[in-house]
């Protein structure tokens, strides 16, 4: 299978050695900051930097702690420029690592800050009043079989992320194709919902530039869970923004983490590989009988053993098998039953698909 190029040479390098890569200048006018995230397997955002003439644009912010903010601070000043210098903030999505630190910037310097609605409209419950959320996400992992003594754990264990936004409404809402221009900067969004609901790309046309955002990563593929903050097929809607963005062909990809990279369509093509992959290795499981999602999810194949994992991360996974389930019955392979649990079974077409 045909490999991308790495072209953030000292991106990846740093990533092999586990510390924190330099701040880059990408393109005469554009920066690449890292800013890092102690006790997490991503280490680090990167956060770009436009240079307008004027002021400064960033994309993505971090989230919210002082070492962050330090980080993002001293990168700043490596840049030419600083906190005051911030113009807007446009944000990628809502998760902790991209928009934590909006706020605290836009405080700083007055900045205005951009969001997608499908993202923005989320923020209150996600980030604030939380008694919903936990509570729909409480029934959700009984409908997926999780045994009871676990729940509590699983269904709290986001909480702790809510300390790392500073919780801030957007000033811009940004819809699918919206453009803006920075001094000699255009940058257009893209609409590739799956990993969040409004997770965005931006795009330019006259750089071929591709800020992919958590959508396309080089070495890893984005969490694509089944949750009451989703729409209902986000494996599908992944899928679709993928093929979406394909038909762009950036001379080089910016991603939120790990390191920049090239032959984007190359990448779009393992990504693929891989849900298909793991589509076939759930239906081979439901072969043997019906199981509930919990099941499954205990029974996959995962980069160390299942019982090794956080309980996030754990109830992410589930989330992943969910949306993977909820596919594979948009496409008739899989059928459900029962309520609390639902209990997964193959059709006749799934069965002769995985033997």
């Amino acid at each position: 299978m045909a490999t991308i190029e790495v072209s953030g040479v000292l991106q990846k390098r740093a990533w092999e050695n586990k510390v924190l890569p330099p701040v880059e200048q990408v393109r005469p006018g554009l920066w690449s900051i890292p800013v890092p995230m102690p006790e997490n397997p991503l280490r680090y955002v990167l956060v770009y930097v436009f240079e307008t003439g004027t002021g400064l644009v960033m994309v993505d912010a971090g989230w919210n702690t002082d070492e962050a903010w330090q980080a993002l601070n001293d990168g700043l000043h490596e840049a030419g420029g600083s906190i005051t210098d911030v113009e807007a903030v446009l944000v990628t999505h809502i998760h902790p690592d991209h928009y934590g630190l909006a706020g605290r910037v836009r405080e700083a310097s007055g900045a205005w800050i951009g969001l997608h609605p499908a993202d923005a409209v989320l923020l209150e419950s996600r980030y604030s009043e939380t008694t919903e959320l936990i509570a729909k996400m409480t029934e959700l992992l009984e409908a997926s079989g999780v045994p009871l003594d676990k729940r509590p754990d699983l269904a709290n264990a986001s909480m702790e992320v809510r300390g790392l936004v500073f919780t801030a409404q957007p000033d811009v809402l940004f819809e699918d194709g919206q453009r803006f221009h920075f001094g000699g900067w255009d940058l257009s969004t893209i609409w590739t919902p799956g990993h969040s609901p409004g997770h965005v790309c931006l795009w330019s046309d006259q750089h071929r530039l591709l800020l992919s955002g958590d959508h396309v990563l080089p070495r890893i593929t984005p969490n694509i869970s089944v949750h009451s903050q989703q729409f209902p097929n986000p494996l599908g809607d992944f899928l679709d923004s993928l093929a979406k963005i394909g038909a762009f062909s950036p001379d080089e990809v910016l991603p939120a983490h790990e390191y920049r990279f090239k032959n984007l369509g190359v990448r779009i093509e393992h990504l693929i590989a891989h849900h298909e992959e793991r589509l076939i290795e759930i239906l081979q499981l439901l072969r043997l009988g019906g199981a509930t999602a919990w099941d499954l999810t205990n029974s996959l194949t995962w980069s160390r053993p299942f019982d090794q994992i956080q309980d996030f991360m754990q109830r992410a996974a589930n989330g992943e098998t969910l949306a993977h389930l909820v596919l594979l019955e948009e496409r008739g392979l899989v059928h459900r039953s029962g309520g609390h649990p639902f209990i997964f079974t193959c059709s006749d077409a799934g069965r002769a698909l995985a033997s």
